[in-house]
């Protein structure tokens, strides 16, 4: 009977030659892997690094002056695992060979090895790979002795050692996905999408994986053993997930990917300048495992899926719309307004790092869980962006997808913080000197956290628009409301001594109606509008206090600049309506805007008469135009192919420090090219040459970046022939 294997093997050189020193021990010619043979057959040939994958897992030994004498000769496979192998620890392990063993008679969860064919001084015999088998590099070595006791024992080392992986394909394995096409979307394409944006226009920004290339194992594996994880738990997807998460965020100046998410960028890279995993992978490996500046969240999750998927787990980038940072296990996100309706950074002690993102991306892995009670085995969370510091010794992941929908807050490593990312309420406080604790509760929106959560669907494919855009905010919310043991993680919130003064909720007469109006599409560099719509639906006449602002933000939600504020006090008679207006010109922002263009509207009003308060906020983002890709001819493998890159100027300034940056799996490489500036309206077209390497269908992504104007995105498929 033949096991297929339950870990993917990579070999990075089909065959490798040992010179011997003289004894009477059997001595070898040559070792061979039939690496070409086993990729094609066990799907990893389109691994860069790789000759070779198995499943049976050949290899070809190939003797010396005579053949294999079982009456006199002992011949041994040892596979070696780390930096202190042990056979009784799982990372070593000796596989006798026998001529009389033609078939794998060891249970499935061992490693085994057995003849396949022999013919001449060439011996030929298979591997099996467990389930269980430790993820990583593994040296191979082949020992030969005689039956002499007390021979000596030559040992034949390989040159290159082999990759194991998980495998997604076999059954027995803990990351096994039962679905063609999900395999084919989670862990065999090399491009996909982020989102990024605004709950009311969520863009989907392509991203280059490049989980095949030949800087992504080497990658995976040093980040591995930078990450402390012992290596006998290097089977386990769960400890895995989580090592690697946890040092692809650099902290105190170790790990992958140096976050950054305001100021400058001037010592490093922008993270809108990247185009895909396989430019950091390289900077990381070139430069002695120095952090490469810079990443934010959607970065960390889609270079944290490059990585998983290059260890043969599935994945895929997630985007939590409106995300909150509770630092306070409060589950409410709080917002402080002094009377004058600024906002006070920090709350009224200084110490308040509550926040609303306008997005937060994490990734999700595939994998069974049984160190969890059942039910919960499928999508896992695991967040590279480092969380507040006050949830950070309960942090690392990975967490069940279904437990936070649950509200099973109780079970280890993130899921208390995820849930407070898709759940937490939004409370704004006002001074209020009449307030037995100094502040006034004015607004509770208990739906505006997570409103949306998207991730790219399987099998889709849209470059023009976001068609291919999957709504999972199902996963992880409930949509015909609370569970019971969400509820109770919500009561459990309000109980808390600190939450006590946030959760009062005594009634107020409200006949006031306020509704700020959502923004229509703003061009970047066009003006744009602001209004709050509202009525009186009293019979007597209304005293109204209203504030309007505007301002640049971060899209961690920081304040950046105030672009305007309007307020107004005014009487509003019995069924009485007004309109509050503001309007903001391109001279007005354009100093000011920073980074993706995010705006954030905060509106706020009370009614003298009832001491009704109302506070409302939104955001939305300045558009920027599309970089449009076009390809010249029919690409070919091996022969020159032309693409164009062009987009219009939509501002009347001069483009600076301009420059494209481009790439495609299996089309060329990630690379930067300066361009000269660009004119107030001017439409530009920039041709560059460059050699597909692979045929089949291929996606080449690019992003324009300038000093005025940046994050300017487009992408094309091409189909290359032979």
């Amino acid at each position: 009977m033949f096991y297929s294997f339950s870990k993917w093997n990579i070999y990075t050189f089909p065959s490798l030659f040992f010179n011997l020193v003289s004894s009477d021990n059997l001595k070898i010619d040559s070792v061979e892997l039939y690496s070409r043979d086993n990729a094609r057959e066990h799907r990893t040939d389109r691994y860069e690094l790789v000759r070779d994958t198995g499943r049976p897992f050949f290899m070809a030994v190939r003797m010396k002056e005579r053949n294999f004498d079982p009456r006199r000769d002992i011949l041994r496979a040892s596979f070696s695992f780390g930096p202190n192998p042990q056979v009784t620890k799982g990372t070593k392990v000796v596989l006798p060979f026998r001529m009389n063993q033609r078939e794998f008679n060891r249970a499935p969860q061992k490693w085994d090895m057995r003849l396949h064919q022999q013919e001449g001084f060439n011996i030929t015999f298979q591997v099996h790979i467990p389930a269980n088998a430790l993820v990583g590099l593994w040296r191979v070595t082949i020992e030969t002795t005689t039956t002499t006791p007390g021979a000596r024992v030559d040992e034949f080392r390989f040159k290159d050692d082999i990759y194991i992986l998980f495998n997604p394909f076999c059954r027995d394995d803990p990351v096994y996905l039962d679905s063609e096409d999900l395999r084919r979307e989670y862990l065999m394409n090399e491009t996909g999408k982020v989102f990024v944006g605004t709950h009311h226009r969520p863009k989907g920004r392509r991203w280059v994986y490049g989980q095949f290339s030949d800087v992504a194992l080497p990658a995976a594996q040093l980040l591995l053993e930078q990450s402390g994880l012992n290596p006998t738990e290097r089977g386990n997807p769960v400890q895995v997930v989580r090592a690697i998460a946890s040092i692809i965020n650099a902290n105190d100046g170790f790990g992958l990917l140096e976050g950054k998410w305001e100021g400058s960028f001037e010592d490093g890279v922008c993270p809108w300048v990247w185009t895909g995993s396989s430019k950091i992978f390289e900077h990381y490996l070139r430069n002695g495992s120095k952090p490469v500046k810079y990443g934010q969240c959607w970065v960390f999750a889609a270079v944290a899926t490059s990585i998983f998927r290059a260890l043969g787990i599935p994945s895929r980038p997630v985007t939590n719309f409106v995300s909150a940072r509770d630092t306070n296990h409060t589950l409410s996100v709080d917002k402080y307004f002094d009377v004058f309706g600024d906002e006070m950074k920090g709350g009224p002690d200084g110490d308040n790092q509550d926040a609303l993102w306008n997005f937060h991306a994490w990734t999700e892995v595939w994998m069974s869980r049984p160190d969890l009670q059942a039910g919960f085995n499928g999508w896992q969370a695991i967040d590279p962006t480092p969380p507040p510091q006050f949830w950070q010794n309960n942090s690392g992941g990975p967490s069940s997808v279904e437990s936070v929908r649950r509200g099973e807050v109780g079970f280890a490593y993130d899921t208390p913080y995820l849930f407070a990312e898709v759940n937490a309420e939004v409370s704004h406080f006002q001074e209020d000197e009449t307030s037995h604790w100094g502040f006034r509760k004015i607004h509770v929106n208990n739906y505006h956290v997570g409103r949306m959560i998207l991730t790219k669907r399987p099998g889709a494919d849209d470059d023009v628009s976001d068609a291919d855009a999957e709504d999972i905010t199902s996963l992880y919310k409930n949509p015909d409301g609370m569970s019971p043991e969400r509820m109770s993680s919500m009561n459990a919130a309000r109980s808390v001594e600190r939450s006590q003064p946030m959760f009062d909720n005594r009634p107020i007469s409200d006949d006031v109606y306020f509704d700020l109006i959502e923004q229509d599409k703003v061009a970047w560099g066009q003006p744009f509008n602001l209004q709050v719509h509202i009525q009186n639906r009293s019979q007597e006449m209304r005293t109204i206090t209203t504030i309007l602002s505007a301002n640049s933000v971060y899209y961690t939600g920081v304040t950046a600049r105030r672009l305007g504020r309007n307020d107004r006090q005014f009487v509003l008679q019995p069924g009485g309506r007004e309109t509050l207006q503001m309007r903001v010109s391109w001279d007005e922002y354009r100093d000011k805007i920073v980074d993706y263009g995010h705006i954030k509207i905060y509106a706020m009003a009370s009614v003298q008469e009832t001491k009704q308060c109302w506070s409302e906020e939104d955001d939305f983002q300045l558009e920027k135009p599309k970089l449009d890709v076009q390809i010249r001819g029919n690409p070919q493998v091996g022969q020159d192919c032309f693409v164009t890159f062009s987009f219009m100027n939509p501002i009347s300034v001069t483009l600076t420090e301009c420059e494209f940056t481009f790439e495609g799996p299996g089309l060329v490489r990630a690379q930067t090219i300066k361009y000269r500036d660009v004119k107030p309206g001017e439409m530009i077209s920039f041709v560059q040459k460059f050699m597909p390497r692979f045929n089949g269908e291929r996606k080449l992504v690019a992003t324009f970046n300038s000093r005025e104007l940046g994050d300017i995105i487009g992408s094309r498929p091409i189909h290359v022939r032979d």
